[in-house]
């Protein structure tokens, strides 16, 4: 006998992010995915370290004229992850 409350799994996980409160935590680690594809394989292989923390995006860099070259193209970035996300995820880029 089939339960007339039946939903799709999809569905269900969905509220369940809803209601626990994990939307935004789960688009902050999907933006830092977009980084390799946002910046190259080459620019994203000087950088690690990369997490987001109270809409601030962090980013370690081993090299100091790639640091420079990201800072002047900061704003850039910012806007094309907010955009990939669908909102606005990140407010600030720190470099370090």
């Amino acid at each position: 006998m089939r339960r007339s409350n039946t939903q799709p799994l999809s569905e269900v996980l969905r509220e369940y992010i809803r209601v626990m409160k994990m939307e935004r935590k789960l688009k902050e680690v999907d933006a830092l995915h977009y980084w390799e594809e946002l910046l190259g394989k080459t620019i994203a292989g000087y950088t690690g370290n990369i997490y987001i923390a109270k809409k601030t995006l962090y980013v370690k860099i081993n090299s100091p004229v790639v640091k420079n070259e990201l800072i002047m193209m900061r704003e850039e970035i910012r806007l094309k992850m907010n955009e990939k996300a669908g909102e606005e995820i990140i407010q600030t880029i720190v470099f370090k």
